[in-house]
């Protein structure tokens, strides 16, 4: 969500907690925002709705553990399926393209891996144990939610210095999954130091376009 959404999911959650005949702090207010800022505002409503249909869970008014489970999954789930996204990868882009995920805990947990490079030519009899590697660390990024990555993961071809010195244009890098969560990856990683955390402007993300999309 934007800052712009809030008074509208501030709106939104105080008539959940009426539902339930609950009252809405401050601080409460602040702790579900927190939490939720980072989902689109139709995707909490949609789980709000579901939480309150739910036989079992429904009867209690939801807490931001119950939305946030249902928005994301569990940790394990979520590391399952970013493991789907690489395996897919592998076979589509290969090891001489650089890639950008949309998820920035599969770059942090690929770099874990030794590179993207190794991940791709890995051996077949490995991947059991490169699987379950990517997992945990998958798991453990997603749970701090705060880490150092790579904005892409570069692939086994030419440095770019060799692509400027005969005037050559950088080759584009894939990406992988949803574009607008993969450009925001790109804008938001770092060269391999801390994490740069800003706010994407439109037109930033028009720059983007133009390096990655044509």
């Amino acid at each position: 969500m934007k800052p712009s959404d809030k008074s509208q999911f501030s709106q939104l959650l105080a008539d959940v907690m009426a539902y339930y005949t609950k009252d809405l702090s401050r601080f409460t207010l602040d702790l579900w925002w927190d939490a939720c800022k980072s989902f689109d505002f139709e995707q909490i409503a949609k789980a709000m709705n579901q939480h309150a249909k739910d036989a079992e869970r429904g009867v209690y008014a939801p807490k931001v553990a119950d939305i946030v489970r249902q928005l994301e999954g569990t940790s394990t789930d979520r590391a399952g399926i970013a493991w789907g996204k690489v395996l897919g990868a592998i076979s589509a882009v290969g090891a001489y393209q650089d890639v950008i995920f949309d998820d920035p805990a599969i770059h942090a947990a690929i770099v874990d891996c030794g590179g993207w490079t190794k991940v791709c030519r890995g051996e077949l009899a490995e991947l059991s144990y490169l699987q379950h590697r990517f997992c945990q660390a998958h798991k453990t990024y997603t749970e701090r939610r705060e880490f150092e990555y790579p904005k892409q993961l570069s692939g086994d071809r030419s440095p770019d210095s060799e692509y400027l010195k005969y005037g050559r244009p950088l080759p584009r890098p894939a990406l992988v999954g949803d574009v607008e969560k993969a450009k925001r990856v790109l804008m938001e990683g770092g060269e391999g130091g801390p994490k740069i955390a800003f706010n994407v402007s439109e037109q930033a993300l028009k720059l983007i376009d133009a390096r990655v999309l044509q």
